[in-house]
């Protein structure tokens, strides 16, 4: 037996045993009672334990011999800009902006919204309310107003930190008045608002409710460790719901320490002193998870990333970031390396840069297509680690860990699943699917370490979201199916299979096959409805930067590609030519949004949108293919 079948085996045999020896990794003030705790469908890890994260994170390496380490590198293209800090550094500001809080009156349970662009005081400010026990929420810098307003709604926080703006490529975004009108527009008001004030673009201050930051930590006194317990909440999270009304995604302290540990030595395998880089952002779980806690406890050296991966200031961003900074693993999600190969098909930057502190490749975020997958590893010459994860699990769900024991890859699929998951595939009826066979991804109960300890102040929606679908399971809300060596296949959302004329068809698994042809960047494909089949895909492609192409031959090309690998069956016919696809700003593709336009149903556009007018774009698209239909 394989070292990865071993640990998997005892995980799921002997959950207690196996999370209680990892658990040895952290530091504890004092021990937990109970390693796993069932209490009306939560699962809670460590309970009667006494930790801290900022401790873990941060003083543990200052006294044990890391404070002179690179602990934080902020390199942001857009600034112009590269600062470093030591633990020790770290450490004494992450100490102060702590008492900055508490003289504000944040006490442990107290939640801290955070709402900041890309730099050093968005880590600062995640560890300092970890440091006192209070619970943060950040929200991604730069969104609109009510988006903001429905999270200081649903959190109620006693302080909102933030900064003057944000720098999205070339363009500066005023972020005071956006907070301004979000608390104006919230009947929750926050007590004072800490505000940075960046070079860039300086803002008004209210006397009565507004701190400046730089000054207020200038003037404090450094403040301790609290301990807490390891069942308090660290953070909350906002992730989109259906309803349109976001989830508060809880995340514990315990349980989340004691995963991103165990995580960074099996998954990411990496050492303390390595310098690990995420490049996401912090408002994502990515960002959380990877940029901020797992490499700080891991005693690694962590790269806060402000800019693209193209056009900041070209597509050799990456690789100079992992030649100036000798980055041993790098992780980020596909879409980044589309963009990359879109603007570079031929990998002619990377040429100009030495990567040899590279050792792995991860990407996460979304389905990784094969082409891309492929791509990268070829202009790279590294492992491109493909991983399946989610907000709600905070780490990998499904990944080869190239820690424990790297497993044959089969590109395409995240490989299996990640100790502590049970992964399963059932069917509509709740029956197990055989090898093969698409259905629902589910996890069988109870789920790892720093998983979701619930939704903030709505158990009822968490229960019905996740628990209730198939009971004694969580509902990934992926389908995907399960190959016979044990792989995980995720072949999108359960609403990205479409029903062609009674065939169970995956859009993902279309998408697989449309990024194949070697004009085509980037792709979409959705289900639309259809009198007479009920549902038709429908393909969005970008082509390849250079590449002019007569539409109708390509979209043929295209079409006969799906025909010949799929089949007749799949009724790929409807495909047009896109100059690129609406897109969150941490990647994904809204595909619901595009088949609400499709559909002629109504729809909003979504908060988390990276440039609004894209819409318009396919709105002229789907007209050109004869859609909506009327009613």
């Amino acid at each position: 037996m394989g070292a990865y079948e071993k640990a998997y085996k005892e995980s799921i045999d002997n959950p207690e045993k196996f999370w209680a020896e990892a658990a040895t990794k952290v530091h504890w003030y004092h021990q937990w009672d109970k390693v796993l705790d069932i209490v009306n469908g939560h699962y809670r890890w460590f309970v009667g334990g006494c930790m801290n994260t900022c401790y873990n994170a941060l003083d543990l390496h200052v006294e044990n011999g890391r404070a002179d380490q690179l602990a934080l590198i902020y390199d942001s293209p857009v600034t112009d800009t590269v600062k470093k800090f030591t633990y020790r550094e770290l450490r004494d500001r992450v100490a102060k902006t702590a008492s900055v809080l508490v003289s504000k009156g944040v006490v442990k349970g107290d939640r801290v919204v955070i709402y900041m662009p890309m730099i050093p005081e968005a880590v600062i400010a995640m560890l300092a309310c970890a440091r006192i026990g209070a619970i943060h929420s950040v929200v991604f810098g730069g969104f609109a107003a009510h988006e903001l307003a429905t999270r200081i709604e649903d959190a109620k926080p006693r302080v909102v930190m933030s900064a003057s703006c944000g720098i999205e490529g070339s363009r500066v975004i005023h972020y005071k008045p956006l907070l301004d009108e979000a608390i104006k527009q919230s009947s929750h008001k926050p007590t004072s608002c800490m505000i940075y004030q960046r070079p860039q673009a300086r803002c008004n201050m209210l006397p009565w409710r507004d701190v400046d930051w730089a000054e207020a930590e200038e003037a404090a006194s450094p403040v301790d460790c609290v301990p807490v317990d390891a069942i308090d909440p660290l953070y909350i999270l906002y992730t989109s719901g259906t309803t349109g009304k976001p989830k508060g995604v809880i995340r514990s302290n315990g349980g989340h320490s004691v995963a991103m540990k165990w995580s960074m030595d099996n998954i990411y395998d990496v050492k303390p002193g390595d310098v690990y880089w995420a490049a996401s952002d912090v408002g994502w779980v990515v960002g959380h998870s990877y940029i901020v806690y797992a490499p700080l406890m891991h005693g690694c050296t962590t790269i806060l990333y402000e800019g693209k991966p193209v056009k900041t200031p070209n597509p050799g961003a990456f690789w100079r970031v992992v030649q100036d900074h000798k980055v041993n693993v790098l992780f980020a999600a596909p879409t980044a390396f589309r963009a990359i190969k879109k603007e570079d098909p031929k990998g002619e930057w990377i040429k100009k840069y030495d990567i040899s502190s590279l050792k792995n490749v991860y990407v996460a975020g979304e389905r990784c297509d094969t082409d891309t997958l492929h791509w990268v590893q070829d202009i790279t010459q590294r492992k491109v680690i493909d991983h399946w994860w989610q907000t709600e699990t905070g780490w990998a769900i499904c990944a080869n860990p190239m820690g424990l024991e790297e497993l044959p890859f089969k590109p395409g699929s995240p490989t299996k699943p990640s100790p502590g998951f049970n992964v399963q595939v059932l069917d509509a009826e709740g029956k197990p699917g055989k090898p093969g066979e698409l259905g629902n991804i589910v996890i069988k109960l109870p789920l790892p370490p720093s998983c979701l300890m619930g939704i903030w102040e709505n158990d009822t929606r968490y229960k019905k979201s996740y628990l209730e679908h198939y009971p004694g399971y969580y509902l990934t809300g992926d389908s995907g199916y399960i190959d016979k060596d044990g792989y995980v296949w995720v072949m999108g959302r359960m609403d990205g299979v479409i029903n062609v004329a009674g065939h169970r068809l995956s859009t993902g698994g279309m998408e697989e096959v449309v990024s194949k042809h070697p004009d085509v960047a980037e792709c979409a494909v959705i289900g639309v409805e259809d009198q007479l089949k009920g549902e038709l895909p429908m393909g969005f492609v970008v082509l390849r930067d250079g590449i002019v192409r007569d539409e109708e031959g390509l979209v043929a090309g295209v079409v006969q590609l799906v025909r010949e690998e799929i089949g007749p069956v799949a009724a790929f016919k409807l495909c047009v030519v896109v100059k690129r696809l609406p897109k969150t700003r941490s990647g994904k593709i809204l595909r619901g949004t595009m088949k609400s336009v499709a559909d002629g149903t109504e729809w909003k556009m979504p908060a988390t949108i990276d440039e609004p007018e894209i819409m318009d774009e396919i709105k002229e698209a789907v007209k050109k293919l004869g859609y909506p239909k009327t009613k």
